[in-house]
């Protein structure tokens, strides 16, 4: 059956569909022995003789879907030119060739997909389906009100404003979230976005002064493991691979306007208007 490249790439779990897209525009990918550019074109995976980097595609064994606990001082990348340790490094005995879903920074650490399930791995990073991903952050400082509406109602990066985001701010001492401060001028926050630009949350933080110490993704979407430890990684339950699959579906709500949730140490949630 003839298939366009780009899907039969990400079918055979080779890279996204956008990843395989740019595979194509860079000239790395041929059909029976011809070096293919155009996007629209059509190959029979079981047929066409389908090539990456002259290196020849088949179907993948089986579909996995891998969370990884990944440890700061790691590439989010299948391999790396400065040699630099990279999360395929943290995979040991996995024999499918799986890519991360998204990136997270070198400094950043938490929990990262990795999948051969290219149509699940387009649907999380498209932006229409706004699946969130929450981190857990140390910044410098006590964001006041002002710093946590800004944050809420989005901060104009490279021209565009953010998407709103969800903002629980923990106050100075021990964190219920796993994170200790460790001194008086240092706080905890949690942050919940629905869109992935380069090194967004660091400098969402960075433009309301309060910038980034360490910073763990400790959510995506439905999934969240708090008892994973660091470069550690497990497969995901079939119920979890359901719950991602209809989070990228369909999406999140919009956090209700004018509220932002802020916790303090050792108390409840409450609501406060933002106004």
């Amino acid at each position: 059956m003839r298939v366009r490249l780009q899907k039969a790439l990400s079918q055979a779990g080779v890279a996204s569909r956008r990843a395989a897209e740019k595979l194509i525009a860079e000239g790395r990918v041929s059909v029976n022995g011809a070096t293919v550019r155009e996007m629209g074109t059509k190959a029979d995976p079981a047929a066409d003789d389908i090539r990456v980097d002259g290196r020849r595609i088949k179907a993948a064994e089986r579909l996995r879907y891998i969370l990884l606990n990944k440890p700061a001082g790691v590439v989010t990348t299948r391999s790396d030119p400065q040699r630099r340790p990279t999360v395929i490094d943290l995979l040991a005995g996995v024999r499918e060739y799986v890519y991360p879903v998204g990136r997270l920074d070198y400094d950043t650490e938490g929990l990262l997909l990795l999948t051969n399930d290219g149509d699940l791995a387009a649907a999380l990073t498209h932006p229409r389906h706004g699946v969130e991903r929450t981190y857990e952050a140390r910044v410098a400082g006590m964001p006041d009100h002002e710093a946590l509406e800004r944050l809420r109602k989005g901060i104009p990066l490279d021209g565009k404003r953010t998407l709103p985001a969800q903002v629980v701010l923990l106050a100075k001492g021990p964190a219920k979230a796993g994170h200790y401060v460790r001194e008086k001028r240092d706080s905890v926050l949690l942050i919940t976005i629905r869109e992935g630009r380069n090194r967004q949350v660091r400098r969402m933080l960075e433009a309301v002064g309060h910038p980034v110490d360490k910073l763990k993704r400790v959510k995506i979407g439905p999934l969240s493991d708090r008892m994973l430890k660091r470069g550690e990684w497990r497969d995901l339950k079939a119920d979890e691979v359901r719950a991602l699959k209809k989070a990228a579906e369909l999406g999140t709500r919009n956090p209700e306007p004018g509220t932002i949730r802020v916790r303090r140490a050792g108390a409840s949630p409450r609501a406060t208007s933002a106004r």
